[in-house]
């Protein structure tokens, strides 16, 4: 159980501005760095913490100082929380979130926001209701690729073709659930951020098709994955998606090119290159370290100052439409709601 704490008054702290109280489902790498950002913020207390296993999460909260919870259900129930933060996995999520909704929590997430987009459309509307903040996150947005892309854009003129292929290698895969298809979902919903960078650039989609193959292991594992969509724009932009991972990868890659009128980006890795025919001009790319940081603080911004998101949740459902659309035409089954 959660040890007790002295319960406060949420209106009488928000008013004298005394620390937001945040709960955290979740112990991995982004559990992690979302507790530096928050330990590194005068204006938030972490209070206790929420993991699948629980001699994980007592190794996270020793680290961290903060309050073993035993389970997620009871956290997001804690009378004295402001603010709940979940980096779970993808299937339980938008269960998570609605739990922390109907108990009054302010919400911070990863995404998918869930991976049937009907549901997480059902949370947006649920959030607006309850007058609460629905954050999805997007680090892809904040990260220096995009941001290169986007001031690179007028260079080229009119876009009509893109293609954004990430290749992961890893081994072995083991049994983890980012490998599972239920606990994970399709991998273009999992790997949202490959759809939503399109979407942010180009706007709306027309027509999606897309092919999925996947090299299985047993109990709905697999050890590999590789999807390929192509989305055509109504602005008439024609781009192809490529996302693969697992085993039988040996070499990896990350590649986003976009072709216009006036000329073509390269970007590979963390290099950039505005080229037009033998003349090839290096673009400067920002790094990608420290991206959890700044959406949690743009969040706790906005709870705090009223400074505006960089991102909507209705940005986030639009590229999970989309991403799910690629799904249906792959033939990967769909997401039961929880």
């Amino acid at each position: 159980m959660m040890r007790a704490k002295k319960e406060d008054n949420k209106a009488t702290r928000m008013n004298q501005k005394q620390p937001l109280r945040v709960g955290l489902v979740g112990t991995g790498f982004v559990a992690a760095r979302r507790t530096e950002a928050l330990l590194a913020d005068d204006r938030t207390e972490l209070i206790a913490v929420a993991g699948r296993d629980r001699a994980r999460t007592e190794v996270f909260c020793q680290r961290y100082g903060c309050t073993v919870c035993e389970a997620w259900d009871e956290l997001v129930k804690e009378p004295s929380l402001d603010l709940v933060i979940i980096s779970s996995i993808n299937r339980d999520r938008a269960a998570m979130v609605r739990a922390a909704l109907e108990a009054g929590k302010h919400v911070i997430t990863e995404y998918p926001l869930a991976l049937d987009p009907e549901e997480a459309e059902n949370l947006i509307e649920f959030a607006k209701v309850r007058g609460l903040l629905l954050h999805v996150e997007h680090i892809e947005l904040l990260g220096g690729l995009h941001l290169a892309i986007r001031r690179s854009l007028p260079e080229i003129g009119n876009v009509f073709y893109a293609r954004y292929v990430t290749i992961s290698p890893q081994r072995p895969v083991e049994r983890r659930w980012s490998y599972h298809r239920e606990l994970a979902g399709f991998p273009l919903v999992a790997a949202l951020s490959r759809i939503h960078r399109f979407t942010d650039l180009f706007g709306e989609v027309e027509t999606v098709d897309c092919k999925s193959r996947f090299w299985d292991a047993e109990d709905n594992y697999y050890t590999a994955c590789l999807c390929a969509a192509r989305l055509q724009f109504r602005n008439g932009l024609m781009a192809e998606v490529t996302y693969g991972k697992g085993e039988v990868f040996w070499k990896g890659e990350r590649t986003f090119e976009l072709h216009g009128d006036r000329g073509t980006l390269v970007f590979e890795g963390d290099a950039g290159w505005l080229v037009r025919g033998e003349e090839k001009t290096a673009i400067e790319v920002g790094g990608r370290r420290g991206l959890f940081a700044k959406d949690t603080r743009s969040a706790i911004d906005f709870l705090v100052e009223g400074t505006p998101l960089y991102v909507s949740p209705e940005a986030s459902l639009y590229a999970l439409q989309i991403a799910d659309a690629a799904r249906a035409d792959s033939n990967f089954p769909a997401a039961i709601a929880r």
